[in-house]
C-alpha cells in the first residue's frame, strides 16, 4: 500500500488529502467526504483506518479536508456550501485514477446531505450514512400577523391618511400590493425535499446505511420513506460506525458498493 499527501484548488483555496492505494493494480476508488468540522483522518482516526485497509484489499480511497477544516484554506460555510470541494476532490481522485475507474462517494451525517444536494457529486455509487436532516439555514417568510400589523400601522398615521384622500396615493397600485401582500409566501422546499430531489437527479446505485442507536439516523427515518429499499440498519451501532461489528458491517457495504453491487 502507498499513502500520498496531496492538495489541489477548489475557489481560490488549496485543498490538503491523502491518497491510499494498492501497489498493484486499483479495482475502483471510494472518495470520503467529511462532514462539520471533522478531520480527513476522521473520528478516533476511523477514515484513515478504513481508507488503510480498502487500500491492501485494491481500492484507491482519497479523503480530504473540506474548505476552513484541517490543513485546508478557506472558510467552512457548512455542509450547504461543500457542493464545489466535493467536485474538486472528485475531480483530484479521477485524475490520479486510470480512466474509466469505477468510484463511490461516501459520506457520514452532513456529509451524507452534501452528496445528496449535489446529486451525487459525479460519483458512480453513494454510500450515504446517517444523513442530517435538521433544517435551520432558511429565512422565515414574513407571517400574515406581521403584514397585517404593517399595514394597520399605516393606516393610523393621518400623513399617510391624508396622502390617500387627496389623490396623491395609485390606488390601483395601492390595492395591488394588498392584495400581493395578502398572498401566502410558498415555502422553500425543506432540507430533506432537496435531498429527495439530489438523489432523483442520480442515476447510479445508492446504499443509505444507519446506525440504530444514533439520534441523526433516527432523525432522518422519520423523515423518510421507511420502505425504501436502499435503507440498511446495522443493529448496536452508533453514529461513527466505531463498534468492531459496526466497522466490519460498514466495510462490507463499501466494498459491494465498490464491486458494482
Amino acid at each position: 500500500m502507498a499513502r500520498q499527501f496531496l492538495s489541489f484548488p477548489c475557489e481560490g483555496a488549496m485543498l490538503a488529502a491523502t491518497l491510499d492505494r494498492p501497489e498493484g493494480a486499483v479495482k475502483a476508488g471510494l472518495l470520503i467526504v467529511t462532514g462539520g468540522n471533522e478531520l480527513r483522518s476522521g473520528a478516533f482516526n476511523g477514515q484513515a483506518q478504513l481508507a488503510d485497509a480498502l487500500a491492501q484489499a485494491g481500492y484507491a480511497v482519497l479523503r480530504y479536508d473540506r474548505r476552513g477544516v484541517g490543513d485546508s484554506e478557506g472558510e467552512n460555510g457548512g455542509f450547504r456550501s461543500a457542493l464545489p470541494d466535493i467536485a474538486a476532490a472528485m475531480q483530484a481522485l479521477r485524475s490520479a485514477l486510470p480512466d474509466g475507474t469505477r468510484i463511490i462517494a461516501h459520506g457520514n451525517c452532513d456529509a451524507a446531505t452534501s452528496l445528496m444536494l449535489a446529486a451525487g457529486g459525479g460519483a458512480d455509487g453513494l454510500v450515504l450514512s446517517n444523513p442530517w436532516p435538521h433544517e435551520g439555514e432558511e429565512a422565515a417568510a414574513p407571517s400574515v400577523a406581521v403584514l397585517r400589523s404593517h399595514y394597520r400601522q399605516r393606516l393610523m398615521n393621518w400623513g399617510a391618511i391624508k396622502r390617500l384622500l387627496t389623490g396623491q396615493v395609485n390606488l390601483s397600485k395601492l390595492l395591488a400590493s394588498l392584495m400581493s401582500a395578502a398572498k401566502p409566501t410558498p415555502a422553500p422546499p425543506s432540507l430533506v425535499a432537496q435531498m429527495r430531489q439530489g438523489l432523483e437527479q442520480f442515476d447510479g446505485p445508492v446504499r443509505i446505511l444507519l446506525a440504530q442507536r444514533d439520534a441523526t439516523a433516527q432523525a432522518f427515518l422519520g423523515l423518510w420513506d421507511k420502505q425504501d429499499q436502499r435503507l440498511n440498519t446495522c443493529p448496536d451501532a452508533t453514529h461513527a460506525f466505531v463498534e468492531s461489528h459496526a466497522r466490519i458491517w460498514l466495510t462490507e457495504h463499501l466494498i459491494a458498493a465498490l464491486d458494482g453491487g
